[in-house]
């Protein structure tokens, strides 16, 4: 009979990977350092050692979703850079479903998350916009990526429903504008809603810049 294999080593990236694994697949809700110390084979207390508190891993967890994203290469101008960030950001949302919105409402008020605002926001100062309108434009696209993560992330279409929800053939009798548009709202065209939705807010901005430059 053969020993069984011995586990891995207990360290902070090893923490961390389980710890998106088990909130990806079952939310925020259901973690606790109980359960993920069940999945990794060791003690509660041992995962203590490496993040004092949930609060100190789940901003861990923020820092590595950050991380995941990274602007592109400074000869860019400013709209490949703003859509590459917002692709990346789209990305991360369906890469940890369960984490997003914990992330959506985390204050980026440590260095990790203000560095990397400042840096999106240095993209838009480099557009020679005013600081109101890139706060506008900024928040604008923080709105748009952060809603369509949710979505995409989450899922609407699993979200709570009505314990009385209306039959089809009802609602294709009584509400027909929505049953038009329906088959549009399947998964297969999120990636193209997001890309039309991505573009009317950056065509917005160059709308923006060429008003601006023209005064």
């Amino acid at each position: 009979m053969t020993d069984p294999a011995p586990r891995p080593r207990l360290s902070a990236e090893r923490i961390l990977a389980e710890a998106f694994a088990l909130v990806d697949a079952e939310g925020t809700d259901a973690f606790s350092f109980r359960v993920l110390a069940a999945r990794l084979g060791c003690q509660a207390m041992s995962i203590y050692h490496y993040f004092p508190s949930k609060a100190h891993l789940f901003e861990a967890m923020v820092g590595v979703c950050i991380d995941e994203m990274t602007l592109p290469p400074p000869g860019e101008g400013w709209r490949a850079k703003l859509e590459h960030v917002c692709r990346d950001f789209r990305a991360m949302a369906l890469r940890h479903p369960g984490f997003f919105a914990y992330f959506t409402i985390f204050r980026q008020n440590n260095a990790t998350g203000l560095r990397f605002l400042n840096e999106l926001l240095t993209v838009l100062e480099a557009t020679g916009l005013p600081a109101d309108r890139r706060a506008f434009h900024f928040r604008a696209i923080g709105y748009y990526i952060g809603g369509a993560g949710l979505d995409e992330a989450l899922g609407y279409a699993r979200g709570p429903s009505s314990l009385d929800p209306v039959p089809d053939e009802v609602a294709r009798r009584d509400y027909p504008a929505i049953m038009a548009v329906g088959p549009w709202f399947a998964s297969r065209y999120h990636e193209a809603i997001f890309t039309h939705g991505m573009t009317v807010l950056l065509d917005a901005i160059a709308a923006d810049i060429a008003a601006h430059a023209s005064r």
